[in-house]
């Protein structure tokens, strides 16, 4: 039958059972001309339209009509292959051994690692009462494989996966990531294979990305034609590996993890997939540090837990984690189905991008009177949580990437960060239906005051100040945050309510806040109301960086906040400092400083700093720096587990602020493990180790003694 027109992304509706689909056959031409589009898009051109979740949905539909019309299978279906053809501009290079993706679990609970294991152990026939299966648990990096062809240890090819039995010869961009050797570490020749091909992905870290952006950013200021800012890191790494001209590729900051293997011819002496593993590592090759063992479905599920919590703090993208069966006989007896192994899976997490529509452009007000534009959106599930608003940053970003209302939209959430708008669905961009362009409005939306946009600025601001009750609701939340003093339970619908009602109208407003008062708002619990006086008697020991940074002082980060109460010491002394004393501090430089200047300049400012000290607002005292040793200088620590009094940013805090480092796992060099209780795993291992290990009282007794 003739190929159909190409069906938008926006176009895709969950579909019904199969059975019941009135037309399987058109709906499968259909689904593989989607496919093939999008697989071009992503593998080919590095200019995904559509999330990857888009992609699963309808690749899995696709999947399910051909089991139940095998009939109608043809086999140019992208279920028939891996990927997309390679670009004619690199050298088309047949894989020794095809670079054959794995099966995705979409499954997203516990209950996903249950099935894989499941499946395995009824693929070896394996009785309840047989002893669990050993695998290997590594993480899904989003980045682009690789495969490294090594000849007597040198480097002499690399190429990308291609359609898993062609790729492209990208060998000299390869040469450019510094990760890679380019000769294997071996005593002696004899001790590497004859041919060694090592397979891995090559990615940019989040740190290099932004770094990245910023320089991007600053060449499309100057005028620089053809640059761009790239969507995400996966992009960015995939976009340096396939240029053609490696000068470039040599400036995008790429970094690479290998994960398997493909050709070899010799010696390998490895019976299991992590001993193959220890072996590339010994060769040279970077191997994630959190790649593991697992025993059976429940170490699965800890891990697939685990590597969850820590999702957002690494330091690089995934989108979940793969489980391979470690031992390499168990592998070849368990083969492949099609084009998947039945001894390997991917097991995602939540999607952290998803297709919605634009249904309003809001403008918010932040806490130092920046106007934002939002989009409010067509609820959707992104990152395990639903979204309903992105940000777009400021006018020149939503006239840049062109979103109005109306239009079918790309959002990205991960972690913390705030979901944001990567860019409009091409479709989008010819209808006829599309709404005006966003225009900033040059009056606050809240107060009314004029909006200003101060030359060589992006934003524009309101100028009310406090008067703009948006900004000291915003001041009051920044100020009570986790990063900040602290007041658990502090919420945003709570300081709405106070600041409506007149109770707050500067910061040490919070602290005359009584029982009584609390109580009498709107569904406010006795109880409720108890906490709140709890939590704000708790803020008031802190630490001078928090307390700085809880100022809101503009342009005055976590991390120049530190800087500033490390070389002051005193909060008195910062106040007073000019703007040279304020250019010698580390992280400081002049727009920094006069934006300190100016904000201690205004008397209410001073009058908020002594206001809050007189509620009872304290710290421990610091010394200004100097070139005398501090009490914890040299040491390294780990926290774990819940302390008595202090919150693990606090503790982090003091020990940074006396000369410690603050490390998140345990190791060998760690001087010690503060404990608190219910500490977990960092403990057993700090045991294991023979680490020493204290508590709050004796890092408060260290903190007072010097060395």
């Amino acid at each position: 039958m003739p190929t159909p027109d190409f069906v938008s992304a926006a176009s895709i509706e969950p579909t019904a059972p199969v059975s019941a689909s009135p037309e399987p056959q058109l709906r499968m031409a259909q689904l593989r001309t989607l496919l093939q589009h999008h697989g071009h898009q992503y593998y080919v051109l590095d200019a995904p339209e559509v999330p990857d979740a888009v992609y699963d949905q309808c690749f899995q539909e696709l999947q399910a009509l051909e089991a139940a019309h095998p009939q109608w299978r043809t086999p140019d279906s992208p279920t028939q292959r891996v990927g997309g053809k390679p670009l004619d501009a690199f050298a088309s290079v047949r894989h020794a051994v095809p670079m054959l993706s794995i099966r995705t679990e979409t499954d997203t609970e516990s209950s996903g690692a249950l099935a894989f294991d499941t499946r395995v152990r009824k693929e070896l026939e394996l009785t309840e009462e047989a002893p669990p299966v050993e695998y290997v648990t590594e993480l899904k990096f989003d980045g682009l494989a690789i495969n490294l062809r090594y000849e007597a240890g040198v480097l002499v090819q690399a190429t990308t996966r291609g359609d898993g039995e062609y790729g492209e010869d990208v060998t000299q961009n390869i040469r450019t990531v510094g990760q890679i050797p380019l000769k294997l570490i071996a005593a002696k020749p004899s001790d590497l294979p004859e041919v060694l091909e090592v397979r891995g992905e090559v990615y940019m870290r989040r740190d290099d990305f932004e770094a990245l952006n910023e320089r991007q950013r600053a060449r499309i200021a100057r005028g620089d034609k053809g640059e761009k800012t790239f969507v995400n890191p996966r992009n960015a790494a995939a976009g340096a590996v396939r240029q053609l001209d490696p000068a470039i590729a040599a400036e995008r900051p790429l970094s690479f993890f290998a994960y398997g293997v493909g050709e070899v011819r010799g010696s390998l002496a490895a019976s299991t997939h992590m001993e193959l593993l220890l072996a590339l590592k010994a060769w040279g090759f970077p191997v994630a540090e959190l790649t593991g063992t697992a025993l059976g479905a429940e170490g699965l599920v800890a891990f697939h837990q685990r590597i969850g919590a820590l999702r957002d703090q690494l330091p690089f993208d995934i989108d979940g984690v793969v489980y391979k069966v470690n031992t390499l006989a168990l592998q070849q007896r368990l083969g492949f189905v099609s084009r998947e192994p039945r001894w390997a899976v991917a097991h995602k997490y939540p999607a952290q991008e998803q297709l919605t529509t634009v249904l309003a452009i809001e403008v918010q007000v932040g806490r130092t009177g920046k106007l934002t534009p939002v989009a409010k959106l067509a609820p959707v599930f992104v990152g395990g949580v639903t979204v309903t608003n992105a940000t777009l940053h400021n006018e020149d970003e939503a006239r840049r990437k062109d979103v109005r209302v109306g239009d079918t939209v790309i959002v990205r959430r991960a972690g913390d960060v705030i979901p944001e708008v990567v860019g409009v669905v091409p479709e989008s961009l010819a209808s006829a239906s599309r709404g005006d362009i966003f225009t900033m409005p040059r009056t606050c939306p809240v107060c009314a005051s004029a909006a200003v946009r101060e030359e060589g600025e992006a934003d524009y601001r309101c100028t009310g100040g406090l008067f703009c009750s948006a900004q000291r609701k915003q001041a009051i939340l920044h100020f009570a945050q986790r990063r900040a003093v602290e007041v658990e339970g502090l919420g945003e619908k709570l300081v709405d309510q106070l600041v409506d009602a007149g109770l707050i109208r500067t910061l040490p407003d919070l602290y005359r806040l009584g029982f009584t008062a609390l109580a009498t708002l709107d569904r406010m619990a006795d109880k409720s109301a108890q906490n709140i006086v709890d939590a704000l008697e708790k803020s008031k020991e802190t630490t001078l960086p928090r307390f700085l940074f809880g100022l809101g002082i503009r342009h005055v980060g976590e991390a120049t906040a530190k800087a500033l109460a490390r070389h002051f010491g005193q909060i008195d002394a910062i106040m007073d400092a000019s703007e040279e004393q304020l250019l010698a501090v580390n992280d400081v430089g002049p727009t920094v400083a006069l934006s300190i200047r100016t904000f201690f300049d205004q008397s209410h400012n001073r009058e908020v700093v002594e206001q809050l000290r007189a509620c009872g607002i304290h710290w421990s005292a610091l010394e200004a720096s100097s070139d005398a040793p501090k009490p914890l200088a040299g040491l390294t620590f780990v926290i774990t587990g819940t302390l008595p009094t202090l919150g693990r940013d606090a503790a982090k805090d003091l020990i940074e602020s006396a000369g410690g480092k603050v490390s998140g796992s345990v190791s060998k060099k760690t001087s010690y493990v503060l404990a608190g209780t219910e500490a977990g795993s960092k403990l057993d291992k700090a045991r294991e180790l023979g680490v020493a290990v204290i508590d709050e009282a004796a890092l408060r007794q260290m903190l007072e003694n010097t060395p």
